[in-house]
């Protein structure tokens, strides 16, 4: 590199720089380098373990907004399918805090509080236009009932007698694959208040056992055969396990409702009764029951929701 000074046009004095080529070449990369980012090297890769940083897309809502939309009209077509004549009600969110159970008044026995018994109950206490199915013994096993109650997305609770539901503990599997609780209603559902301690112990921590074994978790509900129970019923009930003895505020068959209470209504947080029933004993089947249950909870704006779920 040299200074060259010259005058120009009007006598004035300047200099330049003048640069000689390769030089001039590395000037102008060192300027342009230092106004851009550095070029990456191929041959460097991301440390062992470690990832390209990549942010995740972000949710697209009219992608949540079809999924619903598809939801809802697979629903409907379930119960157009099903001959229902509207599509159930979705239940709500369950409860962040669990409503306190309690003995129903008159229900209770002695010691219920100081020994800390299972309450006996027919109603969940909440405002939520809510009702919970439970269907009880294990007689029927009808395939067409799992299909429907599976699509329709319905909740049930399930208390299994073992004298009736040994003849297909299969298909009781198959509905606990679905999500359907299954609970405690003795061996070989008999009149407990007539049997001694010791033989009311047996019939329920007997199926304690055989629910274990077939099922793989021993219940926390349980249902005393056609509602009846002493003081000797509950105590033996804890000593097996048991936290819970919901029985019922309506029943639903094929082809009526009965009511517990006077007004002969369904209220918020009820539990209905059914069986596992068919042709044999009704004039009708499971998924007639089904039908004329939901219709009817349904045309008066409940939804049948888990019971476990408030439990």
């Amino acid at each position: 590199m040299r200074v060259v000074v010259q005058n120009d046009k009007n006598g004035v004095r300047r200099g330049r720089v003048a640069v000689r080529g390769g030089l001039a070449l590395l000037g102008v990369a060192a300027v342009v380098s230092g106004c851009t980012a550095p070029a990456r090297d191929p041959d460097v890769r991301p440390a062992p373990g470690r990832q390209p940083h990549q942010a995740p897309p972000a949710p697209r809502l009219d992608d949540y907004d079809a999924r619903r939309s598809a939801d809802r009209a697979a629903l409907a077509a379930a119960a157009r399918r099903w001959g229902l004549d509207q599509a159930p009600l979705t239940p709500p969110r369950p409860p962040a805090h669990k409503p306190r159970i309690t003995a129903r008044a008159g229900f209770e026995v002695d010691g219920q509080e100081e020994l800390g018994l299972p309450p006996v109950f027919t109603t969940i206490p909440t405002r939520q236009k809510v009702v919970f199915l439970t269907i009880d013994d294990g007689a029927e096993k009808d395939p067409a009932f799992l299909r429907m109650m599976a699509e329709l997305k319905i909740p049930y609770t399930a208390f299994l007698s073992n004298y009736l539901a040994k003849g297909d503990y299969g298909y009781f599997r198959k509905m606990q694959s679905q999500g359907i609780t299954l609970n405690n209603h003795t061996l070989r559902h008999p009149y407990l208040p007539g049997l001694s301690y010791e033989e009311q112990r047996d019939e329920i921590c007997g199926m304690q056992d055989i629910m274990e074994e077939q099922f793989g978790k021993r219940p926390t509900l349980f249902r005393p055969p056609y509602g009846n129970y002493n003081r000797d019923t509950l105590v033996a009930a804890k000593s097996c396990g048991i936290k819970y003895a919901p029985i019922w505020d309506e029943e639903v068959f094929v082809d009526h409702w009965e009511y517990r209470d006077w007004d002969r209504s369904l209220h918020p947080g009820d539990i209905v009764l059914t069986h596992f029933r068919g042709r044999s004993d009704w004039d009708g089947t499971m998924t007639d029951m089904v039908r004329r249950f939901l219709n009817k909870v349904t045309r008066e704006g409940y939804a049948v929701a888990r019971l476990e779920d408030y439990l």
